[in-house]
């Protein structure tokens, strides 16, 4: 069979190059040069102390944060979003990887036993991934890699405590020998 004839005439479409604006790449590098916020170590009991073979509770903000740069010459909106959580004890216990950030009481789910007396702090290190929009562009993008930042809570001190029966109040004046 002959070939087919009845083709219509040739149109250009385009001229072959990529065509459309060229939109700049927020690199993983220069997300981790923003100024993302450190997130606090927030803990229950905040007193100052905790009991040893208690629960003590750990959590963070894990809101997301928008920041605006600028890349090539024009203005990127960028969001910063926590994604992952690592709580180091101080204890030399290993350190807790999450994806939660947390809950006071009484709905906490992320919490420590410390089992030895002592002086000790918490420190909180948060992976942030990104996405962002550059100005013009409807579209936002995902920054590829992620960032960290470190936070270190105050030193406070594990301590035992025992009960014992008095024979009035300690709050009582005189106090009481017992007390």
């Amino acid at each position: 069979m002959p070939p087919a004839t009845d083709w219509s005439a040739w149109v250009q479409v385009d001229y072959g190059s990529c065509g459309g604006e060229v939109v700049p790449v927020l690199t993983a590098e220069e997300f981790r040069r923003l100024p993302l916020p450190v997130p606090a170590v927030h803990m229950q009991p905040d007193t100052g102390w905790v009991l040893v073979n208690k629960e003590t509770i750990v959590y963070t903000d894990p809101a997301p944060v928008t920041l605006t740069t600028q890349l090539l010459g024009r203005n990127v909106t960028v969001e910063a979003t926590p994604s992952r959580y690592t709580y180091g004890w101080g204890d030399g216990s290993d350190p807790e990887r999450t994806s939660d950030p947390g809950a006071p009481y009484p709905a906490f789910d992320v919490f420590h036993i410390y089992e030895e007396l002592g002086e000790v702090a918490i420190t909180i290190t948060t992976e942030w991934s990104g996405r962002y929009q550059v100005e013009g562009d409807p579209q936002w993008r995902d920054v590829t890699g992620t960032a960290t930042t470190t936070a270190t809570g105050p030193v406070f001190e594990v301590q035992e405590r025992r009960s014992h029966l008095v024979s009035g109040l300690c709050t009582d004046d005189p106090k009481p020998v017992d007390c």
